[in-house]
């Protein structure tokens, strides 16, 4: 299986598939395919793993890719401006990533759910209480928001990072959530009252724009029916 992945602030990635191999995305991901590529639509994992998809920003449904002939290829276009990132899963090397990362992966990789553990994480970490689980063994796509950073944590090494700037991190990482010090500091200092806090070892990728709040700050110019 040979990837690309091309464009620019609306990215996507071709796989290049040889007979027998297959990748599997979520229902009404695929953009454009060769005339050999099978689809086959199914609830992977079965309608409980399936709910818990859906909590974590993915459908019900999952669609899967095979080709049926040598030299066929698949396009997965990514749905808002950003980047796409090509994760290497194993058994040592699991990532968990914001809702609504995932993108596609080869059948091997198995995509789950990932519960924070603690209400302060659930409310205030910027990512909610569910998130997803990458793990298993294989390549897996990810679609991130903005422009993004990937930095290597090492043991003990912390990071304090705005809430909703989290895009993926290794299960290795320790993520938390502190309040911010200082009284003017939460009142004025423009970051909220809280940061998330991520500490290695591990690999985390750092995303530049949220999409929810970029909607946030976009909706007072949308034109309303009192505004014709």
């Amino acid at each position: 299986m040979k990837t690309t992945i091309w464009g620019n602030i609306l990215p996507a990635v071709t796989i290049d598939l040889e007979q027998g191999e297959s990748i599997y995305t979520e229902s009404g991901g695929m953009t454009w395919m060769s005339d050999k590529v099978k689809m086959d639509t199914n609830m992977k994992g079965g309608f409980m793993k399936g709910l818990g998809r859906m909590f974590s920003g993915e459908s019900l449904f999952m669609a899967t890719y095979t080709a049926e002939a040598p030299n066929q290829s698949i396009t997965i276009a990514s749905s808002f401006p950003g980047e796409i990132k090509e994760l290497h899963i194993s058994s040592d090397k699991e990532f968990i990533c914001q809702k609504s990362a995932f993108l596609c992966a080869e059948q091997s990789v198995e995509l789950s759910t990932y519960i924070t553990s603690g209400i302060k994480k659930g409310l205030f970490g910027g990512e909610g209480f569910v998130l997803q689980k990458l793990s298993g063994n294989g390549t897996a796509f990810i679609e991130l928001d903005g422009s993004v950073k990937e930095i290597d944590l090492a043991a003990g090494e912390k990071l304090k990072v705005d809430t909703g700037s989290v895009a993926i991190f290794e299960s290795t990482v320790k993520y938390d959530v502190e309040t911010v010090k200082g009284f003017k500091n939460m009142l004025f200092g423009g970051e909220g009252l809280f940061l998330t806090t991520l500490t290695g070892p591990g690999k985390v990728y750092l995303q530049t724009m949220n999409m929810a709040e970029f909607a946030n700050k976009i909706i007072p110019y949308l034109p309303t029916p009192s505004s014709k």
